[in-house]
């Protein structure tokens, strides 16, 4: 379906938001894949008649898809977010390092994106089994801004690393970071030796990570103790979504029937809370009462 111009309005609204969370709006277009300056310019400027179609599609999936991420949804403060918020606020003001430990479908993805949606110099990056040193280096070069075509590895790191430390509250948010490959996890105490006191660092998994270092403090693998100390010895463990959250999130998302909530909160219960589920039984309950 074609873009109208309320949807463009909309995009270029949500890629100013986005160029604000930068020190400058080169920073800012370094980070936007397949995007030129000039294009950035001539949208924030109202030019848009040479702009395609493709390329505000392009903008909007990175900045924010058009309508949000799931448009009608209305996200919650539920017990987890108000955590995970305070977390990510404490390690961005004092600049110290946290793993956050939660069960998975409690909400921390949603809230870390949230938040840096919502804040200034804070980066998300998304973490997997398949991501390679370099890759993962050039990823976070991406996030900050910089542009490393034709950098080495290394060079791309001293870059990072002055660029982070010239920013008033800088803060690195890895999701899933128990997912990393050992040579990656390594990388992360380079990092910190550089950064600290100077850049917070918010870690987010399930507590598969505290099986992984315990064996790694076990066997006595290179990195693991020192990891361990950077963190505190300890990490910041959620409490478990609740009826409670999950009765707000349906009288949120348009659930007035006590009936559809005990419906809603049932399904929950029997899959440990998981607001994926959550999300998917209130919508199965509009959808049955024809809404």
């Amino acid at each position: 379906m074609e873009l109208t111009t309320k949807d463009k309005e909309l995009i270029c609204a949500r890629l100013k938001a986005y160029v604000d969370k930068y020190p400058s709006q080169n920073k800012a277009v370094g980070s936007l894949k397949s995007t030129s300056a000039g294009t950035v310019s001539n949208i924030l400027n109202g030019k848009w008649e040479n702009i395609s179609e493709d390329m505000w599609r392009r903008i909007a999936d990175q900045v924010g898809t058009v309508g949000g991420v799931d448009a009608g949804w209305q996200i919650v403060e539920t017990g987890a977010y108000q955590e995970i918020t305070f977390a990510l606020e404490d390690a961005q003001k004092w600049r110290n390092v946290t793993w956050v430990v939660g069960e998975a479908g409690c909400g921390k993805t949603t809230t870390a994106k949230m938040y840096a949606s919502e804040h200034r110099e804070v980066f998300y990056l998304q973490c997997s089994e398949d991501i390679y040193k370099g890759e993962f280096v050039r990823e976070i070069a991406r996030l900050v801004g910089i542009r490393g075509e034709g950098s080495t590895v290394r060079e791309l790191w001293k870059d990072i690393l002055d660029s982070l430390i010239q920013m008033d509250a800088p803060l690195l948010v890895f999701d899933e970071a128990d997912k990393l490959t050992e040579s990656v996890f390594h990388y992360f105490i380079s990092l910190y030796n550089k950064l600290e006191d100077k850049c917070g660092v918010v870690f987010m998994s399930t507590d598969y990570i505290k099986k992984r270092i315990r064996n790694g403090l076990r066997w006595e693998k290179p990195g693991y103790k020192e990891f361990y100390s950077r963190i505190g010895r300890k990490y910041f463990e959620l409490e478990d979504t609740t009826p409670n959250d999950v009765y707000a999130i349906c009288t949120a998302n348009g659930l007035c029937e006590r009936k559809d909530i005990d419906t809603v909160i049932k399904d929950a219960e029997a899959c440990d809370f998981d607001l994926r589920r959550v999300k998917k039984s209130i919508h199965r309950v509009k959808r049955m009462n024809g809404k």
